[in-house]
């Protein structure tokens, strides 16, 4: 499954300092990536690209669905979703440009996640809250942030000098190699990316029938 996020080394070092326990027990989050779709591809008009066709599977819910699978791989299943996918902005395109998603998780927590088509500039962060303290993840620079009352001082963890985007693909290439030849498990499965689809799909039946879905129905979604 395609889901570089998993490889980012920011968010790698974010999922070990909240396993260690480092702000608490995780209590809620906010995760957040809007970016301006005429500048992804300026070689290109934006209204025939992928992201941008019903008929391609475009759609930001589905073309931004990453923090939907980096959430669980941080936190565990979640145990129900609402939420709100339409179209607000001036883009010329037939699909959604927005979408605001609500999760409670098995183990409690609660938060959400902002996607969108329109914003400029662009962002891509996490936000967690912990019992004692607040951490951050920013993706672009890969730095991850802890704040804590006890501490005056923040925490800051920055990912290996010459960091840069390819490193996920890069990464996750390494991966796949490792897994076709034996030597590791997938670290996303087919199952994850399965939910992951109907997760989304939940998401538009929350906003057509207004109420919240349980897991069991969204993964009674076919």
């Amino acid at each position: 499954m395609g889901f570089q996020y998993r490889f980012h080394p920011g968010l790698r070092k974010a999922r070990e300092l909240i396993a260690s326990g480092l702000i608490g027990r995780p209590l809620s989050f906010r995760a957040l990536w809007g970016e301006y779709l005429p500048d992804w591809h300026p070689y290109e008009d934006y209204r025939r690209s992928y992201s941008a066709r019903p008929d391609l599977g475009g759609g930001v819910a589905l073309t931004l669905c990453h923090p939907l699978d980096y959430l669980r791989w941080l936190f565990g299943e979640f145990a129900a979703i609402w939420g709100f996918s339409g179209k607000i902005s001036d883009l010329e395109i037939e699909v959604d440009d927005v979408a605001e998603i609500g999760l409670q998780f098995v183990n409690g927590m609660i938060g959400t996640v902002h996607l969108d088509y329109y914003r400029r500039p662009g962002g891509n962060d996490m936000e967690v809250t912990g019992t004692d303290g607040v951490l951050t993840w920013e993706n672009t620079s890969g730095v991850v942030t802890v704040r804590k009352s006890s501490e005056p001082e923040v925490q800051e963890f920055v990912p290996p000098a010459g960091f840069e985007r390819n490193w996920l693909f890069l990464a996750e290439t390494r991966h796949f190699i490792d897994v076709t030849s034996g030597l590791a498990e997938p670290s996303c499965t087919l199952a994850d990316g399965v939910i992951a689809e109907q997760m989304v799909a939940a998401l538009r039946r929350s906003w057509a029938e207004k109420r919240i879905l349980s897991f069991d129905e969204v993964s009674s979604i076919g």
